[in-house]
């Protein structure tokens, strides 16, 4: 039975095939679908009541929609068939466009609701389940596949702008640039088939383009960027195979030409005429040598040459590829004063097939004639450096000469000067020759380096010159000690090495040192190995740390240069307490050894003497200001003996407070008289401002009245003490005020006065100068009456 419906149902298939609605057999799309029928089946086993197997399955064909179609009403694709013979049936679809674009009917038709777009999506995945009547599932779901048909109905289209490239002289077949559109349409029907053409409205006659691939290429071999630089060709795309029916597209393609050097260089000018002073730099440029080439400036390689013996210019390339004419050596308008040759240019073009364009017309040799100017030249030394070499520790009076000249016609006198204020060095400023001012010292500066400065007479122009003065190596400096630390162990016996003596030498001749004792010793002796070092050997013991005695020997050296040199060093041993293994456990503290160098001696003794004499100076600026008065001797002494008075005391016999045959002595001499130019009449002192201890009694003092000595003198003091800051305060000339030779009363001391004589001095002022005063007043003074006659 079961066979007999899968019998029934396959015959029902091919009828269904035979004769399928909505699709034309005559249609290119019936066309298709006859070479290409899709056919599904599937075969499920359901359980139903009554039967224990059942066979169904859908029967379609594959549907298609031709895109872009019209719409206004949903028009039938296909339809859904079954195997199964239900008397009611009922179809659902599921999938992609099953909302809105495909709808099926009770009796499957599949109908399509508005128009579709191949590029927006060119098949819908759909899924078809059949119910009966009563809406139970007969047939599960089976997949399907509605395609859309493409039509031509997208143009090419250029994504972008091309430019491309080509150097001239290229080859026929040399590839310039590819250009590319797309098309929308099925690229595998002829809907999206591209060709490309060149359009007549663009340059053909250089460029061509392969119709498949679009790629432009050079057509020929005549490209010259100096004729043209740039083409421009119009690119066309069709589709349908380039049918002409099919839809276009056209976009322009700029191509330049790029350069390269097929072009000669060539003078501006046949000849050129310079100007140039001779004092030009070297190695600048004189002038320009223009070209014309017509490559452009990266591709111009022009290659310039002079004649052989042509030694004092050359030519470079300039920023601009022109010739520069440069000075090599320095011109002389007094030798030489122009110059005249010729210049060829040349270039290696790099595509010698073609021929240059301007082959015929370069002109590629030129003549250049320069005329040298007169200038006032600096005078001009016989040499770049001056190098010297003088013996140390030696005055030179002919290191060497310095010479310059000047170069111009008027040969003018030249002054030399070093520019060194504190260089040891000297120059003649008229010959240039140099000399020494003081002893050089190589161990300090071995080489003196300054300049000499040239100048012309009398307008000025100088120049300069550098001169090193090398200090040879004279031996006059002595050998120093260079040892280690020395200790002798009390148990060393005879000749046991406490020692390695070696010397070192400031100056630079090679020295050849020897070690002897400069004075005997007891106890060591020093052995010489001839190679610059020695041993310090144990004579004779014993040595004992508890010995007062400090150890030490006097090792004088010699380093048997010319002259020798020799030193004496007092070289400290140290005495120790040692172990079996000769390893000091304690040692006895003595003096470092002690050289007697002639430097060091010369340093100390400069030191003390600059000590010294800033002592002198010191002390002798103290005592200025107390010797102001020393050519005042008599005074001098009478002022110590008044300050020293600073008592009343017990009159006339108290001399204990000063020496009395000082005042004897200054008055016969003279020295308290009063002076000579003083009015001589005595009473005038009565007269003069006194000061008393209570109260003060002022006079006016005659103008006529002068100072003598003391007067000089406590002006003097006073001034000290006015300006003496480290001076003792000057509190003392309140006890004797114009005291002295100087006071027109005269001494008040009777010393020297006779008992017989009379006095020509009148004492009644006394009677002026309070009670105490008044006795004395009476006995010396003398009637008013009396003096007058």
């Amino acid at each position: 039975m079961a066979l007999q419906i899968w019998t029934v149902g396959l015959i029902l298939a091919v009828a269904a095939w035979s004769v399928s609605p909505g699709v034309s057999e005559d249609s290119p799309v019936g066309s298709e679908r006859r070479q290409g029928v899709a056919e599904e089946k599937i075969v499920r086993k359901e359980s139903h009541p009554g039967l224990s197997r059942k066979k169904r399955e859908w029967i379609w064909n594959s549907l298609y929609v031709e895109e872009e179609k019209p719409a206004p009403i949903p028009y039938k694709i296909g339809q859904l068939k079954s195997s199964q013979r239900v008397e009611v049936k009922r179809f659902k679809i599921e999938g992609e466009g099953a909302d809105g674009i495909f709808s099926v009917d009770h009796k499957g038709d599949l109908f399509v609701s508005k128009s579709l777009d191949r590029e927006e999506k060119s098949a819908y995945h759909l899924t078809a389940r059949m119910y009966d009547g009563n809406n139970k599932l007969i047939e599960d779901s089976g997949d399907f596949v509605v395609q859309v048909t493409d039509i031509n109905d997208n143009s090419p289209v250029f994504l972008k702008t091309y430019n491309g490239s080509i150097m001239e002289r290229s080859t026929i077949g040399t590839k310039v640039i590819e250009v590319r559109a797309t098309d929308a349409d099925d690229p595998t029907t002829a809907n999206g088939e591209l060709r490309y053409s060149l359009m007549p409205d663009g340059d053909l006659s250089a460029f061509e383009i392969d119709s498949i691939t679009g790629m432009i290429s050079c057509k020929g071999d005549t490209l010259d960027r100096e004729t043209k630089s740039r083409y421009v060709v119009v690119v066309r795309a069709q589709d349908m195979r380039g049918m002409a029916s099919g839809s276009t597209a056209t976009t322009s393609v700029t191509i330049s030409v790029t350069d390269t050097n097929d072009n000669f260089a060539s003078f501006t000018r046949r000849a050129y005429e310079l100007q140039v002073p001779e004092d030009h730099k070297l190695n600048t440029r004189i002038g320009t040598l223009e070209l014309e080439d017509r490559d452009q400036i990266q591709n111009k390689e022009p290659i310039f040459s002079l004649p052989l013996d042509n030694k004092m210019f050359y030519v470079e390339l300039g920023p601009s590829k022109d010739g520069n004419l440069m000075l090599r050596q320095a011109l002389d308008y007094e030798t030489r004063n122009s110059y005249s040759f010729s210049v060829q240019v040349r270039e290696n073009l790099r595509y010698l097939r073609f021929p240059a364009d301007n082959v015929a017309t370069a002109v590629t040799t030129a003549q250049v004639n320069i005329k040298v100017l007169d200038v006032d030249e600096p005078p001009v030394f016989s040499q770049p450096t001056y190098t010297f070499n003088v013996p140390e520790e030696r005055l030179v009076n002919n290191i060497g000469t310095v010479s310059a000249r000047d170069p111009d016609k008027a040969g003018k006198s030249i002054r030399y000067s070093i520019l060194d204020k504190d260089c040891p060095i000297a120059i003649n400023p008229i010959t240039g020759q140099m000399s020494t001012l003081r002893t050089l010292d190589r161990e300090l500066e071995a080489t003196h380096m300054f300049q000499v400065k040239a100048q012309e007479e009398p307008s000025g122009l100088e120049s300069f010159v550098k001169v090193n003065i090398v200090v040879e190596d004279v031996n006059d400096n002595k050998p120093e000690l260079d040892v280690d630390e020395i200790f002798v162990c009390e148990n060393d016996a005879a000749n046991t090495v406490v020692g390695t003596l070696r010397a070192t030498d400031k100056d630079d001749q090679p020295a050849s040192f020897t070690f002897i004792l400069a004075s005997p010793s007891s106890n060591f002796s020093i052995r010489d190995f001839g190679n610059n070092t020695a041993y310090v050997l144990v004579k004779q013991g014993p040595f004992n740390l508890d010995d007062p005695t400090d150890y030490s020997v006097d090792v004088s050296i010699s380093d048997g240069g010319r002259p020798i040199q020799t030193s004496i060093t007092k070289l400290a041993i140290k005495a120790c307490r040692c172990d079996a293994r000769r390893i000091p456990t304690q040692c006895k503290a003595v003096a470092q050894k002690m050289g007697v160098s002639v430097h060091v001696l010369i340093a100390i003794l400069l030191c003390i003497l600059t000590i010294l004499v800033i002592v002198i100076l010191f002390v002798m600026k103290k005592r200025y200001h107390k010797d102001s008065l020393a050519g005042m001797k008599n005074s001098g002494e009478i002022h110590e003996q008044l300050v020293t008075y600073d008592e009343e005391g017990g009159g006339e016999m108290d001399t204990n407070g000063y020496d009395v045959s000082i005042l004897t002595s200054a008055f016969h001499d003279g020295s308290l008289l009063r002076h000579p130019d003083c009015l001589p009449h005595p009473s005038l002192y009565a007269m003069v401002q006194k000061s008393q201890p209570h109260h003060h009694q002022h006079q006016v003092q005659p103008a006529s009245a002068c100072k003598g000595d003391m007067a000089a003198m406590i002006e003097v003091k006073k001034h000290d003490a006015d300006h003496d800051r480290e001076g003792f305060p000057y509190d003392t000339l309140h006890i004797y005020g114009y005291e002295g030779p100087e006071s027109i009363a005269g001494s008040l001391s009777s010393l020297g006065s006779s008992s017989s004589g009379g006095s020509d001095s009148d004492y009644d002022f006394l009677s002026d100068w309070g009670p105490r005063f008044r006795t004395l007043a009476e006995l010396y003074g003398v009637d008013e009456s009396d003096y007058y006659h």
